[in-house]
């Protein structure tokens, strides 16, 4: 009788799975998964470029598996301070500020 059991609890917990990627894969589930993704990478964007930072998250990967999951890819950015143009429209580089070390 408890083998019984078991297999009854097996069955309910693999139901239950099936519900919630049947949830999950619904078209208004994905996109508003795909907003709040969309929101956070605008959000960490704008405290990396008022830290200074060179770096943005660039990519968003969602997987749809148990659990569902939300992957950032990160990227460096090109520095604008080091691709200014000089007076003739040749490309230069900023001269390095002496440390104070």
């Amino acid at each position: 009788m408890e083998k019984m059991g078991i297999f009854d609890k097996a069955k309910e917990l693999g139901e239950r799975v099936n519900e919630s990627v049947s949830a999950f894969s619904s078209d208004e589930v994905i996109a508003n998964t795909v907003i709040k993704a969309v929101e956070k990478q605008e959000k960490v964007n704008a405290i990396l470029k008022a830290r200074g930072c060179n770096y943005r998250v660039a990519d968003i990967d969602l997987g749809m598996g148990i659990p569902p999951t939300v992957t950032f890819g990160v990227r460096r950015v090109d520095e604008p301070a080091e691709k200014e143009p000089a007076e003739n429209g040749a490309m230069t580089s900023p001269v390095p500020e002496e440390s104070a070390l």
